[in-house]
This record gives C-alpha cells, structure tokens and sequence, in this order.
C-alpha cells in the first residue's frame, strides 16, 4: 500500500492528480482538497503543521509521497501602496513556498530511518523564466521551490529520498483561463509551438510517474512540460 498525501487537490491540477492515482491498485490518497476532506488555508503558517498532523492520523502513520501543489496566482502590480505590495508578496511567498517547506520538513525527517519516500512539488515554467511585471513574487516562490527540490534530492538521496519538481507552463485551470483573459489570450498562445495550453491530465500523468513509477537515479530531476514554450 502507497499513502500519499497531496495538497491543493480541489481543482485544477491538483485535483486531476488526485483522480489519476486514485485509479491505482493499493494507493491511497489523502490530503488538502481531496475527498477526504481535510481543510487547510496555507495563509495561516499553523496550517501545514496541522494538515501533516491529520494526514499521518488518517493513513495509520505513515506518509509514502508527498505531492506540494497548492498555490496562488495573484498580480501584485508594482506601482501598488507599498505596504499592499509587501502584504501580496509575504501571502505568495507563504502559500507558495513556505508551506511547501514545511510539509517538505515533516516528509523528510518522517522518510529518515524509516526507508525513504517520494517528494514531488509541482512547481512552474516561470521557475526559469520568469513572468508579468505582477508577478514577481509567483516566480520567486516557483524558483524556490526548484532550488529546495534540488536542495533536498542532494541531501538525502542515501536515505532513499528522492525529490522530483515538475514545472507546468499554462495549463487549463481556473487561474489560466483569468491569466490568458487578462494579457490577450492569442498573443500568449502564440508562444506555444505546441499551439495550445496544457491539460491538466497531462501534468497529472507527469506527477503519477514521479510519485510512483521514476527510478531513483532519477531523483532531483526537474521536468518540463509546457508545449516548448521554454526549452533549456
């Protein structure tokens, strides 16, 4: 049997996620947005300490993979009050990224000693390139979340750690359909020479290998899948 815990599995990719592994024999899945029905608002830095806390109680104790995919995608415009600015980047940062290392945390010294586990945290193509003058702070955070994939693949690969990032371009969700709405949506299609945005089944299909099925020679891979948008 596989425990996973995922986060941000309400809708989108997350929840394309969810429905993927829940079609696999002996997986169990558990976590924020899922039908298991655990709540919890990332704003609140008390949020992933009690989710991991309520997720290791469901799944008897033990944690196998941890998919990190909650996120928000907010503009913060530059010329906005500073102290609005400020608050939209901390709110980014923090449901972003920190959560993000948080939960990682508990993962992490849950896997040592224990025979290891999976980490897969969906992260973003704007990781490597960046996005919108709005939008420092998503691709700060998303450029976080790479490096702390890395960080951990390299620390703890002989505790059979491994670590994978996805990093999506557009992709058919909610937030996609407001982005592309908002900066023209031809334009942005543009430059995808694949012509079109991703499926979230698509991403979803990307997480279920890293979660399951990668080799561990594998680990601190980070993998692309935005229709040759960014190619490096």
């Amino acid at each position: 049997m596989t425990n996973i815990l995922i986060t941000g599995a309400s809708r989108g990719i997350g929840a394309a996620i969810a429905e993927t592994l829940a079609t696999i024999p002996d997986v169990v899945v558990a976590g924020q947005g899922t039908s298991s029905g655990i709540a919890a608002d990332f704003a609140d830095p008390a949020a992933p300490d009690a989710l991991w806390a309520e997720a290791l109680e469901r799944l008897d104790g033990r944690i196998d993979v941890l998919i990190n995919n909650a996120g928000v995608f907010e503009a913060n415009p530059l010329d906005g009050d500073d102290a609005d600015w400020l608050a939209g980047w901390e709110r980014t940062q923090r449901i972003n990224l920190t959560a993000a290392a948080q939960l990682s945390r508990h993962a992490v010294r849950h896997w040592q000693g224990n025979g290891g586990g999976r980490l897969v945290n969906v992260a973003s193509r704007a990781a490597w390139r960046g996005d919108s003058p709005a939008h420092w702070h998503y691709a700060a955070a998303k450029a976080g979340l790479v490096a702390m994939t890395k960080t951990i693949a390299r620390g703890y690969a002989r505790d059979n750690i491994l670590a994978f990032a996805i990093c999506p371009g557009f992709t058919m969700t909610g937030m996609a359909d407001d982005y592309l709405a908002s900066r023209g949506g031809e334009k942005l299609l543009a430059d995808i020479p694949l012509g079109r945005v991703a499926q979230p089944a698509e991403v979803a299909t990307l997480a279920r290998f890293c979660a399951i099925d990668a080799p561990p020679s594998m680990t601190g891979a980070i993998l692309d899948i935005n229709g040759a948008s960014y190619v490096r």
